[in-house]
């Protein structure tokens, strides 16, 4: 398999570190997404949608969105569910991820991290975004608060989706000093076997 990524993308670190948690040998191809090396015919091809991470299978086909290449990595395994009601409450966190933590608190790490020029627009967005990403932070809080894990108390994909721009989370501007039980479960998903940080290609 070929994952075609960024090595600063939390979306790319989520099936990096499943595959190297998995033990699954791939080639990681870099795109340089700063200059559109993702907005090519050439990928394009891959995903219309112009994103990385794109999964390159076996067979040749393409799996786009980190969350969906997640679930396609780990079914089978023990990082997903066998139990319907336990399957459908990793889908939830997912869903969450994706609608109510990535936009926010990987929006503000991304304009920083690739000093993206600030317009009126964005200045008009960052309040809103902050506060957004803050109220992620205390629903995750809250749940972490009673539990090891995010589902069923044990570490899975839906630890991953979310580990992934949490953990990272200061370098858009976060303080995490107020979410004591989310800064224990960075440690928990730290000791699991085969973790890999994200600074790893």
């Amino acid at each position: 398999m070929r994952l075609h990524d960024h090595l600063t993308s939390g979306n790319g670190y989520k099936a990096r570190l499943l595959l190297a948690q998995l033990g699954i040998p791939y080639e990681r191809i870099e795109y340089d997404i700063d200059n559109r090396a993702t907005r090519t015919p050439e990928f394009l091809a891959k995903n219309p949608n112009g994103r990385i991470p794109v999964l390159e299978l076996d067979d040749g086909s393409f799996l786009p969105e980190s969350n969906a290449i997640l679930w396609y990595l780990a079914e089978g395994t023990p990082f997903l569910p066998a139990e319907r009601r336990q399957r459908a409450e990793v889908l939830r966190w997912m869903f969450f991820e994706q609608n109510h933590h990535e936009p926010n608190i990987a929006g503000l790490r991304f304009w920083i991290m690739h000093a993206v020029p600030t317009t009126p627009l964005m200045d008009l967005w960052r309040p809103a975004k902050r506060a957004a990403g803050e109220a992620a932070l205390a629903v995750m809080e809250g749940h972490l608060a009673t539990r090891l894990f995010f589902v069923g108390d044990r570490y899975g994909i839906a630890d991953i989706a979310l580990y992934a721009y949490t953990h990272v989370a200061p370098e858009g501007g976060f303080d995490l000093a107020p979410y004591p039980h989310v800064r224990a479960w960075f440690a928990r998903v730290a000791a699991q076997p085969g973790y890999i940080p994200i600074t790893q290609g």
